[in-house]
């Protein structure tokens, strides 16, 4: 007889069922045609009516089902009962199959810690970029991303009016990734993927330095991720601070699951425990070959200037 799924199997189904439905909200929000945009902390940092669903819906149907587990969110909203109709009971049947790999078996609830960010790239949301937006469900253990969930709302929608909107991706450390078909970039190709909205001299010069072949300027952690992933491009270099915790965590763990590396601009590991500062200070870098390339060519100016 089966052993029972683990508490993460039973929270990565639970996350990919919620990300799922936080995809038709995202959706939904964009055809009733009034996103409810608010600015937080300037013009380039914009909260949706999405972004507030979305974060209910995911923190709230998370901590029902496991009230024991840390769930941190990028939105910081009231807290208070939430409506029946925003909260998911479903969870993924195929994930529930899975072999997990054997030394997650025996983590607690307490042990765990997830990073939500409810609208990845809010900023293109708002100006129709809609193929740059993502939902982000991290999970963390001991620190370290070891799960992630990347659902993409729009993912088709210029396929026309009957295509099927939206997709989910998700990974797990030591089991893989999937719903996506990994694919490299061409050999000897330097393809750059960065920020579209958070530009400055230090990315320019960091970028500048390595010399790519082209530069594709997207939004989005996740979107970028899924650059890396599908072949689209071979580094996403961020020589700022600016991106959090929650922009990494899911992306990062996918990442990783496929053998690629994500990392701050000095070679860094990120720590995911619930106590760690949200702000990844020293930027951004990640791969899926090639790590060590673009490592090396990171010029010394650009490390001084970003201090972890």
């Amino acid at each position: 007889m089966a052993s029972s799924p683990t508490v993460l199997m039973r929270l990565m189904a639970s996350a990919y069922s919620v990300a799922h439905r936080a995809g038709t909200i995202v959706r939904n929000v964009v055809a009733g045609g009034d996103l409810g945009i608010v600015e937080k902390c300037g013009p380039n940092d914009l909260q949706t009516k999405a972004d507030r669903l979305v974060q209910m819906t995911i923190c709230s149907s998370l901590a029902r089902k496991f009230p024991r587990v840390t769930i941190i969110g990028e939105e910081d909203l009231p807290s208070h009962d939430v409506d029946e109709e925003l909260i998911e009971e479903g969870q993924c049947e195929e994930i529930l199959k899975k072999a997990f790999p054997p030394q997650y078996s025996s983590i607690k609830e307490e042990e765990l810690v997830v990073w939500v960010d409810p609208l990845d790239g809010t900023k293109e949301y708002t100006e129709g970029l809609l193929d740059h937006v993502t939902v982000l469900i991290g999970i963390a253990y001991e620190g370290k991303a070891i799960a992630g969930v990347i659902n993409q709302p729009f993912y088709n929608y210029e396929a026309g009016a009957d295509a099927v909107l939206g997709r989910t991706i998700w990974g797990v450390l030591g089991l893989g990734a999937f719903g996506f078909q990994l694919k490299e970039v061409p050999a000897g190709k330097h393809i750059i993927t960065t920020t579209r909205s958070h530009s400055n001299k230090l990315v320019n010069d960091c970028i500048s330095a390595m010399n790519p072949d082209s530069v594709v300027r997207v939004g989005g952690a996740g979107n970028k991720i899924i650059q890396l992933i599908e072949g689209k491009a071979s580094a996403y270099v961020f020589a700022s601070p600016g991106c959090k915790k929650w922009d990494t965590c899911a992306p990062e763990a996918i990442l990783h699951a496929v053998g690629g590396k994500l990392t701050d601009i000095h070679g860094n590991p990120f720590h995911y425990n619930k106590e760690v500062k949200h702000m990844n200070s020293a930027g951004v870098l990640a791969t899926l070959k090639n790590f060590d390339y673009y490592a090396s060519r990171v010029p010394e100016s650009v490390k001084q200037a970003l201090v972890p």
